[in-house]
């Protein structure tokens, strides 16, 4: 094999071997999104690119305030909080959420005017048991929001989201620059 077919048939294998770690990184840990619509804001806002972990739950719990994508159905996917977990009782009074029984914060929402202005609801007033009928959230499922709780098709409206259907946590977001982040708690919302 003369030098310059040696040359060009190790860039052939460095390629191959480089497309082949792309693929499994893709396939089993890591991957991207581009969020479409506002239900997010001002968490994520629509065309931000994030990171998605989809190894994250298959070795940890999903928790409570996650931000996480699931298959919403064969064609689409959401990006969505996590606001109650298996066998929790959850209730909105106030603009204030309640998970069994006690008050949890939440500062992600704080940029809103309606969170600072009590005649202005962000969130309207529901339990658990009047959106789905249970009044604790059956096993291998989830109850999701969406941080712009106005224009959020979420648990509200097709009820609880099952493990199976989670692709995994949004760990980062990338695009815009100005905006990457991998805060999603709301501490510094703008």
């Amino acid at each position: 094999m003369t030098a310059m077919k040696q040359e060009a048939w190790e860039w052939l294998k460095a390629i191959i071997i480089g497309l082949l770690i792309i693929a499994i990184i893709r396939s089993f840990l890591i991957t991207n999104y581009a969020v479409s619509g506002y239900s997010m804001e001002p968490t994520l806002r629509n065309s931000d690119k994030v990171l998605v972990s989809k190894i994250s739950y298959k070795i940890g719990e999903i928790d409570r305030l996650d931000v996480l994508v699931f298959h919403s159905d064969d064609n689409e996917d959401f990006v969505k909080r996590v606001i109650g977990i298996p066998g929790d009782l959850v209730m909105y009074k106030d603009d204030t959420l309640f998970i069994n029984n006690k008050r949890v914060e939440e500062p992600y929402l704080q940029s809103y005017d309606a969170y600072r202005n009590p005649e202005d609801r962000l969130t309207e007033n529901f339990t658990l048991e009047t959106i789905t009928g249970a009044v604790r959230i059956p096993a291998d499922s989830y109850f999701v929001l969406g941080d712009n709780r106005r224009q959020s098709l979420d648990s509200r409206y097709f009820q609880f989201v099952n493990k199976e259907d989670v692709v995994g946590k949004v760990v980062a977001r990338y695009w815009p620059l100005e905006s990457a982040t991998i805060n999603f708690s709301g501490e510094n919302p703008e």
